[in-house]
């Protein structure tokens, strides 16, 4: 899952004010790249994306959307591979001397049953990683990511006079889940392959008019962790508490005192998140249950932070069971799940250049800086190597400035991505739109000129 909430109101402003995709077509007629990406999506990349759309496939069961996206590239001349990290794929293509390029587009759908009313909304089904069969759309917009990376390996393949380098290509699975990054890492994404010098990413995202980009360097998004927390306690009868150690009592008591990590523990300058999202215990009105468990999510930027909330959880828990008179060997119980997604940082460096090659190719009134989210992306992974690469991601608009307009001209919240109500109103503003910017700027960091 792409779990990035940009400020609805920071959209909302960039939906009033900002120029939208019109303003930035200015003066296409000359442009020989967005027409030729025009016509490239009027040709092939509009029943492509549809293809996506209407067939998705959720996380680590990407075979079919896989096989599709190798052959689109195998067919454009790109050198594929196929079964990285599970679905995978890897695409290479060498073009002489000059640094590596890694573009990467997600693949995986979500079990959400579509309700966007479209001629080639998705009706099928699949089986999860828990067995469990659900309706899937691409409500997190992977369809467009996909489709924008073919648009732009197509136009670096024919503009290949005009760079000299490497470009690594990959499909990723399983990003909805957290776990494909590094599954492909893993699998020797780094070793297999030439090893990047920078990668590059997009995400379209609802609540930005299409025709605008947003961005932010930096730490851009969050450390996601889960965190389980099983509450010990002794059973027994509503009418006798006093004979019981009651677990919802305790678990209470954990949830209000978790609080007190970001209020009092943590800088007010720095970012942190401790949101208890389930509290699961007891089964009757009178019966005292001898157990409890806690649902958290846990969102930070650095990783001192990130120790700081984990391990104050913990002691929290304890110090609340010893407080209530709990045997240590009664302690409530911490799991942290061993994978997490890690905060993704945009290499300032790399976002001063790509900015600015945006900038010039649309208008600095539609390349935007924004404000830094507790939401996660497993691409944060591929900078989290030894090979510390350079990352950046920019997010693309996914509904018209008009259709923004009346959402708020109705009070209306637009539907988010994961919806079973979104999908890119203007699909080829959209990913026409992208796959410019993901070409101009590969274009200048591998240009001749």
């Amino acid at each position: 899952m792409t779990r990035h909430l940009l400020a609805l109101t920071t959209a909302m402003g960039l939906a009033l004010g900002g120029a939208g995709f019109a303003a930035a077509q200015d003066g296409a007629g000359d442009d020989a790249l967005r027409q030729a990406i025009t016509a490239d999506y009027e040709a092939n990349l509009e029943g492509l994306y549809q293809h996506f759309h209407a067939h998705p496939e959720l996380s680590h069961q990407e075979h079919e959307t896989a096989s599709r996206l190798a052959s689109e590239l195998r067919d454009l001349g790109y050198e594929v591979t196929e079964g990285i990290g599970g679905t995978g794929i890897v695409a290479v293509l060498e073009n002489g001397e000059g640094p590596t390029v890694m573009l990467r587009a997600d693949m995986d759908g979500l079990p959400v049953p579509e309700q966007t009313g479209l001629s080639y909304a998705s009706t099928d089904t699949d089986v999860d990683h828990r067995g469990v069969e659900n309706p899937v759309m691409h409500a997190c917009a992977h369809d467009t990511h996909m489709t924008a990376l073919v648009g732009a390996a197509r136009q670096l393949i024919e503009n290949q006079d005009d760079w000299s380098g490497t470009l690594v290509l990959i499909g990723q699975p399983a990003e909805e889940l957290g776990e494909g990054a590094i599954a492909m890492i893993e699998d020797g994404l780094f070793e297999r392959f030439p090893t990047p010098d920078f990668n590059l990413s997009f995400h379209t995202f609802s609540a930005i008019p299409t025709g605008t980009i947003t961005y932010v360097p930096g730490y851009a998004m969050a450390n996601v962790d889960s965190v389980d927390i099983y509450v010990q306690g002794r059973g027994g009868h509503g009418a006798y508490p006093h004979t019981t150690k009651d677990p919802i009592y305790l678990a209470s008591m954990i949830v209000v005192n978790l609080q007190s990590l970001v209020s009092r523990e943590l800088s007010p300058l720095e970012p942190g998140v401790v949101t208890v999202g389930a509290f699961n215990a007891g089964a009757k009105h009178n019966i005292i249950s001898d157990q409890a468990h806690l649902q958290l999510t846990v969102r930070s930027y650095s990783d001192e932070t990130r120790e700081l909330l984990l391990s104050g959880i913990e002691r929290i828990a304890h110090a609340q069971a010893a407080a209530y008179g709990l045997l240590e060997s009664e302690y409530p119980r911490v799991e942290v799940e061993e994978i997490y997604t890690p905060a993704l940082y945009n290499s300032p460096e790399l976002a001063e250049r790509a900015v600015a090659a945006m900038r010039e190719r649309f208008g600095a009134e539609n390349v935007v800086e924004t404000d830094p989210v507790m939401g996660g992306e497993d691409y944060s992974q591929y900078h989290r190597t030894e090979h510390n690469i350079p990352t950046f991601m920019f997010w693309v608009g996914g509904t018209t400035p008009g259709r923004l307009q009346s959402y708020i001209d109705d009070g209306v919240t637009p539907p988010s991505n994961h919806s079973p109500f979104f999908a890119p109103d203007d699909p080829q503003g959209t990913i026409v739109q992208a796959a410019e910017a993901m070409t101009a700027v590969t274009l200048d960091i591998l240009g001749t000129e």
